[in-house]
C-alpha cells in the first residue's frame, strides 16, 4: 500500500503509539521480540508514550510485557479496562448484568462455547472444550505439535492462573464485586459464528469484533480499543492526528480507523490492510519496530 504523507511529516506528528499484542508486539513464540522491545524502549526515551491495547485482560497482558522490560500503560480486554502504568484502573466498562442474559441466552441456544472474563480473572466451565480450543490455535499456528506439547501448554494456563475453571458462570458472576468485562466465543464453524454474531450484535449495549477465524470477543459497545484509546489520548492532551496505531486483527479496527497513522501488520487480513494508511513487516519479522523507526522516531 502506498502512503500520500512523507515519512517526514509522519515522524513530526506521532506522539503516541498503541500497540496491539497478539499477531502485533508478540510474535508466533508469543514472545516480545529483543528488537520490538529496543524500539518501544527508544519510543519512549524519545518522549512519545507507547499504550499497549489488546484484547488480553490485564493478568494476561502484564508476564511478556515484564519479560521484555516493558512498562506502560495497557488498554486491556478490548478497551473494557484501562490501567495506568503503575498498575491502576483508570476506566472500567462492564457488561450490564441484563445484557449478559440477553446474550447467554443466544449462547445457549446456539450451543457456543465461550469463556468469561471479569475483573478478577478468565474462567471456563469446560475444561475439555478450554483444551479442543487451544489444540485448534497451537496446530493452526505451529503444524505438527504433538498432544503431549499441547496438553503440557493446556495445563500451564492453569497453573498460571491464566484461565480458571469453575462450576458454573453464574457462581463466578453472583460474587460481590466481580465485573464481566468480555465473553470469548469459539467455533471452527464460519457460518455459525457469522450467525451468532449478527445475533449478538443486536442485542443492546453489546459489541462484536473477532481476533481469530474461529472467535468472537463480545464486549460492551463502549469497551472497544479505539474508544479507550481517544479517552486516553485526550487526558494526555494529544490530539488522534498525532497517534499512531499498529494491529492485525479485526478488534483493531476501532483504533486504526481514528488516528493519524493506521499500521496494519504484514500477517493482517487485507481488510486490515485495506482500512490502514500503511503496512509493515509481520509479527515474526519485527514488524513493530520497523514501523516505529520508519514512522515515528527522529
Amino acid at each position: 500500500m502506498t502512503n500520500t504523507v512523507t515519512n517526514a511529516e509522519k515522524r513530526c506528528r506521532v506522539k503516541l503509539i498503541a500497540l496491539d499484542m497478539d499477531g502485533t508486539l508478540l510474535n508466533r513464540q508469543h514472545q516480545v521480540s529483543a528488537e520490538n522491545a529496543r524500539a518501544v524502549q527508544q519510543a519512549q526515551s524519545s518522549g512519545i508514550t507507547v499504550v499497549v491495547a489488546t484484547g488480553r485482560s490485564y493478568k494476561e497482558a502484564l508476564p511478556p510485557l515484564a519479560a521484555a522490560g516493558i512498562t506502560c500503560p495497557v488498554i486491556c480486554v478490548n478497551g473494557a479496562e484501562v490501567r495506568s502504568e503503575t498498575g491502576e484502573i483508570v476506566r472500567s466498562m462492564p457488561i450490564p448484568p441484563q445484557t449478559y442474559e440477553e446474550a447467554e441466552a443466544i449462547l445457549r441456544q446456539e450451543d457456543m462455547y465461550y469463556e468469561l472474563y471479569t475483573n478478577r480473572g478468565t474462567f471456563t466451565n469446560d475444561r475439555d472444550k478450554a483444551f479442543a480450543v487451544l489444540r485448534a490455535f497451537i496446530q493452526s499456528a505451529f503444524p505438527g505439535t504433538d498432544e503431549q506439547t499441547i496438553r503440557a501448554a493446556h495445563e500451564r494456563r492453569f497453573s498460571a492462573g491464566e484461565l480458571a475453571p469453575v462450576d458454573s458462570y453464574a457462581s463466578v458472576l453472583g460474587r460481590s464485586g466481580e465485573h464481566l468485562y468480555k465473553l470469548m466465543v469459539f467455533s471452527r464453524e464460519g457460518q455459525k459464528l457469522d450467525r451468532v454474531s449478527r445475533r449478538l450484535a443486536a442485542v443492546n449495549e453489546l459489541a462484536v469484533s473477532s481476533s481469530a477465524a474461529n472467535n468472537l470477543e463480545v464486549t460492551h459497545r463502549l469497551a472497544q480499543k479505539g474508544i479507550a484509546l481517544r479517552e486516553l489520548a485526550d487526558r494526555l492532551g494529544i490530539a488522534l492526528e498525532e497517534t499512531m496505531a499498529i494491529g492485525d486483527s479485526f478488534n483493531d479496527l476501532s483504533m486504526l480507523r481514528i488516528v493519524g497513522l493506521g499500521v496494519a501488520m504484514g500477517n493482517a487480513d487485507d481488510e486490515i490492510k485495506r482500512a490502514s494508511a500503511v503496512v509493515t513487516d509481520t509479527n515474526d519479522q519485527h514488524g513493530v519496530a520497523r514501523a516505529i523507526r520508519e514512522w515515528a522516531l527522529f
